[in-house]
């Protein structure tokens, strides 16, 4: 009889067809003129698609009420639930309960404030700013504020 191939066990495997996804849509923002004089859009793309898949607990490709709960407390920013339903329907405009990923692109790149935006940078903000004995800063401080 033939062995049938175990499948390995690593978690790698499970998210890659998420990857594949928010990939194919990080190349549609590429390639959105709208998007063309956002600096470091690639880089900022990335690192998008790493958070995003970090919520998307269920990876079912959206972020819902549940998964964003999970992530605020553990960014150590917990909200009530009516703050988390006000966060969703400020990323998507109110049409939905779950946050696609192009809402999640739209809102960090886009002008309007959001507060899942604001936890964010500020999310980011923290991971910099654990001093690291290297060199001078980067000069980028002025240049990168909105």
């Amino acid at each position: 009889a033939m062995a049938t191939p175990r499948r390995p066990s690593g978690g790698g495997l499970r998210r890659a067809p998420q990857d594949g996804r928010l990939e194919e849509i990080n190349k549609e923002f590429l390639c959105d003129p709208k998007f063309s004089d956002e600096e470091d859009l690639e880089k900022k793309l990335a690192v998008f698609k790493e958070k995003y898949m970090e919520f998307d607990l269920n990876n079912q490709g959206e972020i819902d009420l549940m998964s964003v709960k999970r992530m605020m407390e553990k960014m150590g920013a917990p909200k009530t639930h009516l703050e988390l339903k006000k966060m969703i329907s400020e990323v998507t405009g109110g049409v939905s309960e779950t946050i696609s990923y192009q809402d999640f692109v739209n809102v960090m790149l886009g002008k309007r404030s959001a507060v899942l935006k604001l936890v964010m940078m500020f999310e980011g903000k923290a991971n910099e700013s654990n001093p690291k004995p290297s060199g001078p800063p980067p000069e980028r401080d002025i240049a990168s504020l909105p």
